[in-house]
C-alpha cells in the first residue's frame, strides 16, 4: 500500500495497554498484513491520537516501521510510562541509646570486668525526651503512557508502644519521661521509664526476697531458695544459683547460673549469661550465653545463641521459636541433647488472650455507643446539662481508646498467626560440631543425630528436616 498523507493508520494499527497504563503495545489488525508503509511522523500522530503521549520507545517506532509484520511487536512495547516510587515508612528516632549492652558492666580484652563501670545505664530525667515519631516521606508519583498520573503507595505511620511513666506530646509524636529512671524496652517493645533498686551484696537472708516495681541491680550473687522480681530489669554483678529471678525486661548475669535443677529465670525480654548448669531459662526474645549450656532446660522466643569460644550446648532441652546456634552441640560420650526450634507455645497461649481481651473490649464499647447515643439524643433536644455534656467529652474519649486498643489487638493477632505459620525461620546452626545423641526437632519434625557431624545447618523444607553446610 502506497504512502499516502491521510493514511488512516486505524484500519492497520491497534493499540493495547496494559492494565495500569504503565506500557503500550503496537499491534496489527490482520496479523498477515504487508506491504503496510507510513512515515515515521504519521505513527506519532497514530500515537497521539491515541492518548499515547509519554515514555514513547522511538528506537522500537523505528524498528517497527521497518518490520512491521516481525512477531517480536506483540510482546515488545512501544510506550514505557514512569513508574511511581514507594514512600518512605516512617520511623521512630530515639534520643537516647536503647541497646541492652549499654547496662551491662565494660569486659576487659583478658576477660575480666569492671564492675565499677555496672553504672553507666540509660538514666533519665523528668521531662526529658526519649524519643519522636519520623512521618513517612512522600513518595513520587509515576506517569501512564497515556499522561496520567499513577498515584505512589504512601509510607506506612510508626507508632509508639507506650509503656510505664512515660508520657506523649499533645501532637502524640514525641515521648518524654515521666519520672526519673532508667528507659527500659519490655516484651512487645513497650517503652518505660523505671526507678532502680540496687542490693550492694548477696541477696541472701540478709536481703531477703526483692520484688520491686523498677529495675534491680545486685552487686553480689543470688542464693538458692532467695526470689528477685522486677517490673523493668535484672543486672546481678555475679552468679546466679537455685534462685528465683522474674524481670518484665532483661536479665544480665555477669558471672553464670549453677541452678541445682531448681528454680528460675524468666525474661520478657533477653536473658544473658556467662554460661548456664543445670537451669530453668525462659526468655520472651533471646537467650544469649557465652561459654556453656549444660543438662538445662531452655525456652526462648525467639534466639538461643552459645557462640563464644567454647559455646557448647550438652544434654537437657533447648527451645527456640526461631533459632539455635551453638559451636558444639552434645559430647563424644552421646549425651542426650535435644535442639528444638519452630516452638512458640508463648505465642498460642499470647492468641487465646488477645481473642478474649477483643471480645471483651467490643462489649465495653457497644455500652459506650449505648450511652452516647442517648445523650446525643438529649443534645439534639436541648436537654443536655454542664454534667452530661462532661459526661459525653469522656465517653468520646472512652470510645477513641476502644478504637485504638481494637487497632492495637487486631495487629498483634496478625502477627501472631503469621509467625505460627511460618517455619521458613526455624533453623539449628552448628558451627563446629554436633554428636550423636543429639535430636533436632523443627515443627512436628524429629532427626536424631547418630554419627558426629561437622559445621552443619538444620532447617525444615518440603515435609522434613533437610541439612547443608553451615558457611
Amino acid at each position: 500500500m502506497a504512502e499516502h498523507v491521510d493514511l488512516d493508520l486505524n484500519q492497520f494499527l491497534s493499540i493495547a495497554l496494559s492494565e495500569d497504563k504503565s506500557s503500550a503495545y503496537l499491534k496489527l489488525i490482520k496479523e498477515d498484513e504487508e506491504g503496510l508503509t507510513c512515515s515515521f511522523e504519521q505513527l506519532q500522530s497514530f500515537l497521539a491520537a491515541n492518548g499515547i503521549t509519554h515514555g514513547i520507545q522511538l528506537d522500537v517506532l523505528h524498528r517497527f516501521l521497518a518490520n512491521p509484520t516481525d512477531p517480536m511487536f506483540r510482546h515488545t512495547a512501544i510506550a514505557e510510562g514512569t513508574a511511581p516510587v514507594k514512600g518512605e515508612d516512617g520511623f521512630v528516632r530515639y534520643a537516647i541509646p536503647l541497646n541492652q549492652e549499654q547496662h551491662g558492666p565494660n569486659e576487659n580484652e583478658d576477660g575480666s570486668v569492671d564492675y565499677k563501670d555496672v553504672i553507666r545505664l540509660n538514666n533519665l530525667h523528668r521531662g526529658q525526651l526519649i524519643a519522636e515519631l519520623v512521618p513517612p516521606a512522600p513518595g513520587k508519583t509515576g506517569v501512564a503512557v497515556t499522561g496520567e498520573e499513577i498515584p505512589f503507595k504512601p509510607g506506612k505511620e510508626a507508632r509508639f508502644k507506650v509503656g510505664k511513666n512515660v508520657v506523649l506530646n499533645p501532637e502524640q509524636t514525641a515521648l518524654y519521661a515521666a519520672i526519673d529512671g532508667l528507659v527500659t524496652r519490655t516484651d512487645k517493645g513497650k517503652i518505660n521509664v523505671f526507678p532502680i533498686y540496687e542490693v550492694n551484696g548477696d541477696v541472701d537472708y540478709n536481703t531477703g526476697n526483692i520484688n520491686f516495681v523498677g529495675t534491680v541491680i545486685v552487686r553480689g550473687n543470688v542464693l538458692t531458695g532467695f526470689k528477685v522480681t522486677a517490673a523493668g530489669d535484672i543486672r546481678v554483678i555475679g552468679g546466679v544459683e537455685g534462685a528465683e529471678l522474674e524481670a518484665g525486661g532483661s536479665i544480665e548475669i555477669t558471672g553464670g547460673i549453677i541452678g541445682y535443677n531448681k528454680g528460675h529465670i524468666k525474661a520478657g525480654h533477653n536473658v544473658k549469661s556467662g554460661f548456664i548448669q543445670d537451669g530453668n531459662v525462659y526468655a520472651g526474645e533471646d537467650v544469649l550465653v557465652t561459654q556453656s549450656i549444660m543438662h538445662s532446660n531452655i525456652r526462648a522466643g525467639r534466639d538461643v545463641i552459645c557462640s563464644g569460644t567454647k559455646g557448647l550446648i550438652v544434654g537437657g532441652n533447648i527451645q527456640a521459636g526461631e533459632k539455635v546456634m551453638a559451636r558444639i552441640v552434645g559430647n563424644p560420650m552421646s549425651t542426650t541433647t535435644t535442639i528444638e526450634v519452630g516452638v512458640l507455645p508463648e505465642l498460642r497461649n499470647e492468641l487465646v488472650e488477645l481473642r478474649n481481651q477483643f471480645k471483651e473490649n467490643l462489649a465495653a464499647m457497644d455500652k459506650t455507643d449505648k450511652a452516647l447515643t442517648l445523650l446525643d439524643q438529649l443534645a439534639a433536644a436541648g436537654k443536655l446539662n454542664t454534667e452530661k455534656m462532661q459526661m459525653r467529652a469522656k465517653l468520646g474519649l472512652t470510645r477513641k481508646q476502644h478504637l485504638r486498643e481494637q487497632a492495637e489487638i487486631k495487629e498483634r493477632m496478625l502477627e501472631i498467626e503469621k509467625s505460627l505459620e511460618d517455619t521458613s525461620r526455624a533453623k539449628v546452626h552448628v558451627l563446629k560440631m554436633i554428636y550423636g545423641g543429639s535430636k533436632i526437632v523443627i515443627g512436628r519434625y524429629t532427626k536424631f543425630i547418630k554419627d558426629p557431624i561437622s559445621r552443619m545447618t538444620f532447617y525444615y523444607s518440603e515435609g522434613d528436616i533437610s541439612m547443608s553446610v553451615y558457611i
